[in-house]
Parts: structure tokens; C-alpha cells; sequence
């Protein structure tokens, strides 16, 4: 009977909701009621801690039903209310009581503020506080209470700091109790006909969402009455454009938004912090080839030598050039291919072990900060599609000893086959795009040799490589499909749980992107030549610089015109101040949701540009600098899409990246090998090392600046009549009345050897000192280790402590009611 009214009561709800005119509503808004309203039940007092939303015209009314009927046995409470702008659209607003918190947060292991005394704040002072400081009078709402937290208890709730119950669980945790609830809560009878994730996906409810605490502007100024709310208070000391200069406040962020949005923040914080010193030393790196232009022994010689003539760069319409004629290019490529190139690349192999190293400490005071040390990730759920696949057999599970759909062996392994060769087949795509790209440069290089404009026709190697990155860079972004093949791929993977479906995806996508946006960079690296520095060069800066600047307007423009597109229909429809005038859960509805990988985009492009940071920085000694420049950009774009454009995401816990650590570090051990090769193959430094130790004017005297003569050494020549038969004559040959007309000088072989050399050599000293510093870092801080286990101990003496003065209570008090009862007898 109670069932029946309440949903009587609700659909009465519904009905006197949407029979209220915009106009009252508007009305009731404008003499203060909104703001008891917005964010609360009807009654004032019931804090809304969960919003569902579902059509009227929606085929999955039973299930939804049945779910909410057992919301309602769950003990949540829950009122409904059609949507002002369309009467199709119904919110459910869901409110859990304080038995229910409380029930669930036992359960769930939440740790709350634990009282104590005197002697133990004593013993807290003794330890360093909290690693990120805020100005409390700028920031007033992150005061804390600075006490030890423990996993609540309801037999222990006297132990607890509880001075309102309305405010002792956040928003972010009772919206995360309330989720956690749902996910458990059965639409139909069966073993896993459950949780609003599955509704969601079968269109029984169209969104579900917590909301935002209010409107982030502020009908006065912060400075001088205050933030009227958590979110006014992000947009203003963080999400604004003005405080792009001012650390994060990730505690904020963390309470608002979660513990893993907050770790992601935290560590593109950091990932920026840390560029810093990598961005100046390799802006000193390309400065020191600014100052040391005029004293290079190579380019000038090569500005001076107008009467050396080189062969044509194609085989009919270009001309027998000068080499005085690459003056600009040989004085550009000294700018990046200079002696302080190896030094650098050496220093970005250990920046970025010095990075993780310091970053899995970061991490580590962060999880202790934010209660994560004994956080345990719940076991996933199996994914619906799983369990529809293979309902038809089941087996025990080996840690519940449940039945559970069972996936065989075979089954499980011809499709992963079947997966990775589509893989492949994408890789190869991305191959023979390269390969196109090859082609046009072979044909360009003629078409600009012969071109009309002279501009052109002298710098016709720069046209070609600066039109072929161009049209490479389109094909990137032509070949981004990849996420639809990815999703496709893992789909027929089937993999059990969605963190295995998320890691799955996750390496593929990843795959996709690095070889899409880096294939074509090994291709001018390691396969075009020798000597093409400045190709590289030019193929990462335009890469980056387009590629940052692409996805920066993606990521803000799109939501920003669909949110625009959104409130000039509401304003066309209901007047030009609808939209302030809407309660909370209407105006965040119009909000974009939030991807449905969640933070997988904003990780997968700062991973990739890690990449471009450290493979090939010995070629672009700028790129930390660009990538620095973009985080600043970046971290106030994704804080003000979070705030303003995006409905508040549900707040997740998280203790660490995830698989994405693992993946840096893939690429901080490839950055060696490439950077190796970069020196070696690509750059001239062997050649000259070789030169000026073993053929030079100061060879046997141990100096290595000697490079006279080394232009003409390494030339070789050659007859033109001999060039229509022989195509070969790179790297060090014979001359033409030789013994050997065009065979490899001696000086080929050593200047080989001396290439294979330091690729060994430099490798093996990179990964030994990556080694050591990662063994001489250590993953947790002494003070924060002996901060830990001398609270620990602490808290179990107050909880014994405890318990003790309750025993001795309950022994006092029966001793009392045994002499009472004694003094009743005659």
C-alpha cells in the first residue's frame, strides 16, 4: 500500500510540475525560492544526491518499474518531476536518508574524519602537513577539520567527527553511495538483471548524473562576499583564463569531481611542472647553435664552396646545383645538429625516468592525502554483452564459488587472433599511407625544381618537405577512424569486465594513434637518408604544433557550439532569460555528457605528446617548450570544460593512473633507442666525430674541434657520364680512375663502426643511469612512510582506548543498576 502511494504521490508530482506555467516558475524563482529548490526535493530539506532521466514514450516502462520499486526497498527516496522545456522528459531525483548513507558507507569502506585527542594532534604536528598549501582566506570552503580519518562504522559512530548530518558525507560521496546503490539494484529476476548501466544501455533511462552545485558565476564578486558554492569557487580560483599562472587546487578538484578526475589533473600538473626544466634546457640547446652559427667550421664551408658542383636532386628537370646553394639549409640544420645535441638527448632519457620516479611519489602522498593507501577496486561486474554471449555456459567462479558465464578457451583465443590481425591490417593501411606520401615527394621535388616561381625553384627541397608534412598531416586526421575499427575489435574480443574491455581498448587506440601520427617521423629518421635532420625537424614541429592546435579547438568548440545550439533554441522557445530562470537539473540536462570513455581522450593526448617530447627531442630540441606551452593552455581549457560545459561527472575513486604508467614507460625506454639512432644514423656527429679523430688536421692530437676540409671529405666524385648508368654514389666512394671506381672508402667502414658503436654505447649508459636513479628514488618518501605507520598506530590506540572507556561504561552503569536493584529488597 505504502508502494502505491508513493508512486501515486509521484505521478501527482509529475502532473502539478508540468501544469505550472515557465512564467510562475520563473516567478518563484526571482523571490529566492530557487535556491532551496534547485538543488532539494520539494519539501526544501531533502538534499538531491542522484538524478535519472527517462522518456514517458520509452518501451522499457516494466523494467523501470520494477527498478525503482526497488530503489524505493533500498530505503532511497525518490520524486519525479516533468522537464519545463519538454513534456516527454521526466527527472527522478534520488535522495539517500542518513540510515542509508550510513549503511553504505560501512559497506563500502569509506573513510571519514576519526576524532582524537590532545596527546594525538601533539604527535600529528610532528610530521610535515599536507603537500599542497591554499590560502585560506582566498579559499575559505577548503578548511578541514585536520584529523585522522578510519573506515566508517555505524557500532563506532560516536568515534566520528559528525557536528551535521547533513554535511558529514560530501556531495561527491553521497552521489558515489547512490551510484554504487544502483549498480546493484535488480530490474527482473535473474542472476544479473541489475544495475542502471545496463538500463542506460537498453534506453530504460536516457542519462544519469549527479548535479552541479549551483551556477559557477556569482551574482557578486568572490573577493568581497565569498564563493557562493564549490563550483563558483573552481571557475573562479581555477577554470578562469585570468589564474592560468596559479597552482591547481587539486583538493577541490578531488571533492568536487572525484579522486580519479583529481588524479588526472594532479598529473598533468605534474607532466607540466616537470617540463619546465626540460623546455629550457632545450630552448639553451637550440640557443647555443643561434650563437655558435657563425663559428660552425661546417656550414661556412659550405656557404663558401660556390665552386663545387653537386648533382641534380631529381633526374630531369632539376638542375646541376652549387653547394653553396644549401648555405640556408646547412646553417638551419646547425641550429638543431649541433655538439650540444647528444648532451641533451641524454638529459631527456633522464628527465623522464626522473619524471615517473617522482611522479609514483606524488602519487604516493596524494593516495595517503586523499585516504586511498588501503583502497581496494572492487571486483567489475561481467559486461552485459558477456553474459548474453555465453548465458549458455556457466561455471563456478574460483573466489565467490558462484555460477557465472564461461567463455572457452578456444573461443577466447581465435577471437584475440582474429583482433590482432586486424590490427596488423590497420598498421599496414597506415604503411602504405606513408608509402604515398614517399611518392609525392619523388614527384614534388621535379615539379618545384622546375617551377616557375623562383622562390620556389631555389627552395624546392624545403617546398617539398613542408607540402608533404602538410598532406601528411591531413591523412592523420583522414585515418582517425581508427576508434570506430578499435571499438569493433575489442567488442569481438569479448573480453569479460569492462576494466579488461577499457585496457583492451585502450591499447589499441594508443597503437592506432602512435603509429598514425609517427610512422611517417621514422620513415624521414631512419630510412630517408643520412643527413636529414632538418626534415625531421620540420615533420615534428608542424606535426605538433597542427596536431595540439587541432585537438585544443576540438576539445573546447564542440561542446561549446552544441551548448549554444542548445540555449538559442531555449531562448527562441521559452524568452531570452529561460535558461537562468530553469532548477539545476534542467539546466544540466542541456549540458554536454561526458565522453563515454571518460578521461581516456584527455590521457591519450598527453601521452601522445609525451612521445613527440622524448622519441625523437634529439631532432627537435623545442618540443618540450611547445608541449609546455600547450599544458598551460591545456590545463585551463579541460578545468573550464569540466566547470562550465559538461554535466558533473560521477565522482570515482582511483589510485593511480592505471594502465597509462606503463605505457610511459614503454615510451621513456623507445625514446632511448630512438634517440640513439637519431645521433647515430640520422645526424652528421659520428661523421664529424670520425673526421675530426681519424682524417682531420688534428688527427692523433685527441682534439675533436678540428673540422677543416671535412665538406670535401666527405663528398665523393664522380663522372657525369657515368651517372646514367650508376645511381649510387652517397656516402664515401672511390673516385672514378680508382682501382675500385665507386667503391667504399675506408672512411665508410669506420665511420659505420663508430655509428654502431655509440648506438651500444649510448644506450647502455642511458639505461644504467636510468637504473640507478630509479633505484635510488624510492616509490614512497621516508616522512610520508613514517607519517603512515605512526598513524596507524595512533588510531588503534584511540580505537582500544575507545573501546576501553565503553566498557568501562557499561560495567558502571550494570553496577549501578545491580546496587539499585539491591537497595529495592527490605
Amino acid at each position: 500500500i505504502n508502494m502505491l502511494l508513493e508512486t501515486e504521490r509521484s505521478e501527482s508530482i509529475i502532473c502539478d510540475s508540468y501544469c505550472l506555467s515557465l512564467t510562475n516558475f520563473m516567478s518563484a524563482c526571482s523571490q529566492g525560492m530557487c535556491k532551496s529548490t534547485c538543488l532539494h526535493f520539494s519539501d526544501g530539506k531533502s538534499r538531491i544526491d542522484y538524478i535519472l532521466v527517462y522518456r514517458k514514450s520509452s518501451s522499457q516502462s516494466e523494467k523501470r518499474e520494477i527498478f525503482e520499486r526497488n530503489i524505493r526497498a533500498e530505503g532511497l527516496h525518490m520524486e519525479k518531476e516533468a522537464s519545463l522545456t519538454n513534456s516527454d522528459v521526466i527527472f527522478l531525483k534520488v535522495h539517500a536518508p542518513w540510515d542509508v548513507l550510513c549503511r553504505y558507507a560501512e559497506l563500502m569502506n569509506i573513510r571519514m574524519p576519526f576524532r582524537y585527542d590532545r596527546v594525538c594532534n601533539i604527535f600529528r604536528d610532528w610530521f610535515p602537513g599536507k603537500s599542497v598549501k591554499f590560502n585560506r582566506d582566498a579559499l575559505p570552503d577548503l578548511k578541514e577539520n585536520e584529523s585522522f580519518t578510519a573506515p566508517f562504522s555505524q557500532s563506532r559512530i560516536h568515534h566520528f567527527i559528525i557536528h551535521n548530518k547533513d554535511t558529514f558525507f560530501n556531495n561527491a560521496t553521497r552521489s558515489r553511495i547512490v551510484h554504487h546503490i544502483l549498480q546493484w539494484v535488480k530490474y527482473e529476476e535473474g542472476q544479473h538483471k541489475m544495475g542502471l548501466n545496463r538500463l542506460i544501455n537498453n534506453s530504460s533511462y536516457e542519462a544519469a548524473f549527479p548535479l552541479h552545485e549551483g551556477s559557477y558565476h556569482g551574482r557578486n564578486p568572490i573577493r568581497t562576499h565569498g564563493a557562493e558554492n564549490h563550483r563558483h569557487l573552481l571557475y573562479e580560483c581555477w577554470a578562469w583564463w585570468g589564474v592560468w599562472y596559479k597552482y591547481q587546487p587539486l583538493d577541490l578538484i578531488r571533492r568536487y569531481f572525484g579522486e580519479m578526475i583529481g588524479l588526472y589533473f594532479a598529473w598533468l600538473g605534474w607532466y607540466t611542472g616537470m617540463l619546465f626544466p626540460a623546455a629550457l634546457v632545450g630552448l639553451l640547446v637550440f640557443l647555443y647553435g643561434v650563437f655558435t652559427l657563425e663559428q660552425c667550421q661546417v656550414s661556412n664551408e659550405i656557404c663558401q664552396a660556390s665552386d663545387i658542383i653537386m648533382c641534380p636532386i631529381c633526374d630531369q628537370y632539376c638542375p646541376y646545383l652549387r653547394l653553396s646553394d644549401s648555405c640556408i639549409y646547412a646553417k638551419v640544420t646547425h641550429l638543431f645538429d649541433n655538439g650540444a645535441t647528444v648532451f641533451f638527448a641524454v638529459f631527456m632519457a633522464v628527465w623522464a625516468t626522473v619524471f615517473l620516479e617522482f611522479w609514483k611519489r606524488r602519487r604516493a602522498v596524494l593516495a595517503y592525502d586523499w585516504d586511498l593507501v588501503d583502497w581496494e577496486e572492487e571486483e567489475d561486474e561481467i559486461r552485459p554483452q558477456f553474459e548474453v554471449k555465453y548465458s549458455k555456459k556457466e561455471r563456478a567462479n574460483p573466489i565467490s564459488g558462484k555460477p557465472e558465464p564461461y567463455q572457452a578457451f578456444s573461443d577466447k583465443y581465435s577471437r584475440l587472433i582474429v583482433s590482432t590481425s586486424g590490427i596488423f591490417f590497420m598498421i599496414l593501411v597506415v604503411i602504405a599511407a606513408v608509402s604515398g606520401i614517399v611518392i609525392y615527394r619523388v614527384i614534388t621535388v621535379s615539379t618545384f625544381a622546375a617551377f616557375g616561381w623562383a622562390l620556389i625553384r631555389n627552395n624546392s627541397q624545403v617546398a617539398t618537405t613542408g607540402t608533404a608534412v602538410c598532406i601528411n598531416f591531413c591523412v592523420i586526421m583522414l585515418l582517425n577512424l581508427y576508434e570506430k575499427v578499435a571499438l569493433l575489435l575489442t567488442n569481438l574480443e569479448q573480453p569479460r569486465t569492462e576494466s579488461e574491455w577499457e585496457n583492451s581498448f585502450t591499447l589499441k587506440m594508443f597503437l592506432f594513434q602512435f603509429v598514425n601520427l609517427n610512422s611517417s617521423t621514422f620513415y624521414i629518421a631512419f630510412f630517408l637518408g643520412s643527413g636529414c635532420l632538418i626534415d625531421l625537424c620540420m615533420q615534428m614541429g608542424i606535426i605538433m604544433v597542427l596536431k595540439q592546435t587541432w585537438n585544443n579547438f576540438v576539445e573546447l568548440g564542440y561542446p561549446l557550439i552544441q551548448n549554444w545550439w542548445t540555449q538559442r533554441r531555449l531562448r527562441r522557445e521559452h524568452g531570452q532569460n529561460a535558461k537562468s530562470s530553469f532548477p539545476q537539473w534542467e539546466r544540466d540536462y542541456n549540458l554536454q555528457p561526458m565522453n563515454a570513455y571518460g578521461l581516456f581522450d584527455e590521457y591519450l593526448e598527453m601521452i601522445l605528446q609525451f612521445g613527440f617530447t622524448t622519441i625523437f627531442v634529439a631532432a627537435f630540441p623545442l618540443a618540450p617548450l611547445l608541449a609546455l606551452l600547450n599544458n598551460v593552455i591545456e590545463i585551463r581549457l579541460d578545468a573550464y570544460k569540466f566547470v562550465t560545459q559538461w554535466r558533473r561527472p560521477l565522482p570515482s575513486q582511483a589510485k593511480d593512473i592505471g594502465i597509462w604508467y606503463g605505457i610511459l614507460e614503454g615510451i621513456g625506454i623507445l625514446s632511448v633507442i630512438t634517440n640513439a639512432f637519431v645521433i647515430a644514423v640520422t645526424s652528421d656527429f659520428i661523421p664529424r666525430l670520425v673526421y675530426a679523430y681519424k682524417y682531420g688536421p688534428c688527427a692523433g692530437q685527441g682534439r675533436a674541434g678540428c673540422l677543416m676540409g671535412y665538406v670535401n671529405a666527405s663528398l665523393s666524385i664522380f663522372l657525369v657520364s657515368d651517372f646514367e648508368n650508376r645511381s649510387e654514389y652517397r656516402d664515401y666512394r672511390e673516385p672514378p680512375d680508382s682501382a675500385e671506381p665507386y667503391a667504399y672508402t675506408l672512411q665508410f667502414w669506420h665511420v659505420l663502426a663508430a655509428r654502431l658503436a655509440f648506438i651500444i654505447v649510448f644506450e647502455h649508459m642511458v639505461f644504467a643511469i636510468k637504473t640507478l636513479i630509479a633505484y635510488l628514488i624510492p616509490d614512497l618518501p621516508k616522512d610520508l612512510r613514517d607519517r603512515m605507520r605512526r598513524e596507524k598506530y595512533l588510531i588503534q590506540e584511540m580505537m582500544y582506548e575507545a573501546e576501553l572507556e565503553r566498557l568501562q561504561k557499561e560495567k558502571n552503569e550494570k553496577m549501578k543498576k545491580n546496587r539499585a536493584h539491591y537497595n529495592e529488597w527490605p
